[in-house]
């Protein structure tokens, strides 16, 4: 398999049934963590599994996770005072500027939801997973999608993506959308995963959100045209897109990334 294949796109609206009375989530959102089981389902088999979630807030996603997989979870967070499971003990690390607190080749799965938005660097800490996990390992990670129309329309608008605006100086909240500092679209993550050292890259998106389908019925056919005009140029004259990138780039103009509300990324280390 080539280091650079090309990503499937999994079929973000399969519903998976999990029992919690209370949908309502915290820090994420209950969409995005069924998202993320889903992925899991899709592409990691081996149970049971030593887990990593790091950015684990109260301990949602590895509570919906537990009614699903046969697994052992531990916790890496900028704090230990979210956490609500008793059992699970949170290891403290700031990921912009402190490595994971793990041995290498530590986990068979690692889930990372709504933190990377948040990290100066994001490609060392997605380095940082590849090292943490044993080969043949599983890591599951969502971002918000910027790509979704509503973001480009009120970055058209405003300069600012969706759930990226202003910022206080010296006074973000890390945990609220105040400390989104890094947008990142499916290409460049796609890119960073495989400069990583990850493949098998499979990309879904949580949910479809409907003021983004109001703006396609406006841009479709425009999108269409300019991004297969803008397409063959950058692949003739340019030379910036091969066999190795061009389903990345085709990718970003997708149903998917025009409508979803949250990019969910999965993939292997080899």
């Amino acid at each position: 398999m080539h280091p650079l294949q090309t990503p499937s796109t999994i079929n973000s609206t399969a519903e998976i049934e999990i029992n919690l009375p209370d949908k309502t989530m915290g820090l994420s959102t209950y969409s995005i963590h069924t998202a993320a089981i889903r992925m899991i389902s899709k592409l990691h088999s081996k149970f049971p599994c030593e887990h990593l979630d790091i950015g684990s807030g109260h301990g949602e996603l590895i509570s919906l996770m537990r009614q699903q997989f046969d697994l052992h979870s531990s916790a890496c967070d900028y704090t230990d005072k979210l956490m609500r499971l008793p059992d699970v003990k949170v290891k403290i690390a700031n990921l912009s500027i402190e490595k994971l607190p793990f041995d290498d080749n530590s986990f068979d799965l690692v889930t990372c939801t709504e933190v990377i938005e948040h990290l100066e660097h994001y490609r060392g800490t997605l380095r940082e997973i590849h090292r943490v996990l044993r080969p043949g390992g599983t890591l599951v990670i969502t971002t918000p999608n910027i790509l979704n129309l509503k973001s480009r329309i009120r970055f058209l608008i405003f300069g600012f993506y969706n759930l990226f605006g202003p910022l206080h100086v010296s006074e973000s909240e890390l945990h609220t959308t105040g400390g989104h500092i890094n947008p990142v679209s499916s290409f460049f993550l796609s890119h960073a995963l495989l400069d990583a050292g990850f493949n098998e890259i499979q990309i879904a998106i949580d949910k479809k959100q409907g003021s983004s389908m109001a703006w396609l019925v406006l841009f479709w056919l425009p999108i269409r045209i300019f991004s297969g005009l803008t397409l063959r140029k950058e692949k003739k004259k340019f030379k910036t897109v091969d066999r190795h990138n061009e389903e990345y780039v085709l990718q970003m103009n997708s149903l998917d990334m025009l409508l979803g509300r949250t990019l969910v990324a999965g993939c292997h280390r080899p």
